[in-house]
């Protein structure tokens, strides 16, 4: 008695039906959700531009060459989901905040763990590069305006010369332009470093090679990165910006928000600053108070 094989895909139509029906086994209902959706939207896509083999095969290539540039002190995937918006929706997605707490933006590939421990308005820059010193100080408040004690905030920044310490090859992997500070008992935090640069994301590799083909700059406007986190608050993730900028309104990753502006006061004289943080002019000062929103339960 014969029988009747199955019939085989036969169009686009049904070989992304088929490939849907494979996860019909997948336990996990998340994992689910993602896998079916993500193949449904990458056959829609490949369906929409009429994708060719060898585009295709480009296009392996260069998310293989985006994997080779990854490494301890290097994230291309990163870069490029920075680069492609997907951070920032991501960001958005997940990071929701209610009315009056501070706004998050993306995390960026030149975070490392275990910075140096500072104290109350200890210098970042263990290594100068140059620069105007500056002085950013402010409070962690929840929202109620009550200060939060002994918060933890771990600040990096990139040098005046526009570099972070992983890509700095002179540190031989030491670190630079990073610190761990705590909120005092009044929730006051104060850092020493440099006024923050615009500077170029790295552009050597398989992204700054996206960038240049579809004609767009590799710059961020100059920032201070902070993540913040307490007892029983969200923790957050986000940048200070500088309200002088050129590059504000185009950065490259999609980062900047409005109320994460902020203005630098320059100082030229030896002014009532100077005598407050023990500065020598020249030197630029920016404050800013960071709201947490209680713990998600």
């Amino acid at each position: 008695m014969s029988t009747v094989a199955p019939a085989r895909p036969k169009s686009v139509e049904d070989i992304t039906a088929e490939a849907l029906g494979r996860y019909s086994n997948t336990q996990d209902p998340r994992l689910k959700e993602i896998m079916l959706c993500l193949t449904k939207h990458l056959h829609a896509f490949a369906n929409e531009v009429n994708l060719t083999e060898q585009e295709w095969f480009r296009g392996i290539q260069f998310l293989t060459g985006v994997g080779h540039m990854c490494n301890d002190s290097r994230q291309e995937f990163i870069l490029l989901s920075d680069t492609l918006g997907l951070s920032m929706v991501t960001d958005l997605l997940s990071n929701a905040k209610p009315a009056g707490a501070t706004e998050s933006t993306v995390f960026g590939p030149f975070h490392r763990d275990d910075p140096p421990a500072k104290e109350f308005g200890d210098s970042i820059v263990d290594h100068s590069r140059g620069g105007v010193v500056a002085y950013i100080s402010g409070r962690v408040l929840d929202m109620n305006a009550k200060p939060i004690a002994h918060a933890a905030l771990d600040v990096w920044q990139a040098g005046a010369d526009g570099l972070y310490d992983s890509q700095d090859t002179t540190l031989g992997g030491g670190m630079n332009m990073r610190g761990l500070f705590h909120t005092d008992s009044e929730g006051r935090y104060l850092v020493k470093t440099t006024r923050p640069v615009a500077y170029q994301v790295p552009n050597d590799g398989p992204v700054g090679e996206m960038l240049r083909a579809t004609n767009r700059h590799p710059w961020r406007p100059a920032h201070t990165h902070f993540m913040i986190s307490a007892p029983g608050y969200q923790p957050l993730t986000t940048h200070l910006f500088d309200s002088i900028d050129q590059y504000l309104t185009s950065d490259v990753v999609f980062g900047v928000k409005d109320s994460l502006i902020v203005n630098f006061e320059e100082h030229s004289t030896h002014d009532e600053s100077a005598k407050k943080f023990g500065a020598t002019a020249p030197f630029v000062t920016a404050s800013y108070d960071f709201v947490l929103p209680p713990a998600r339960n």
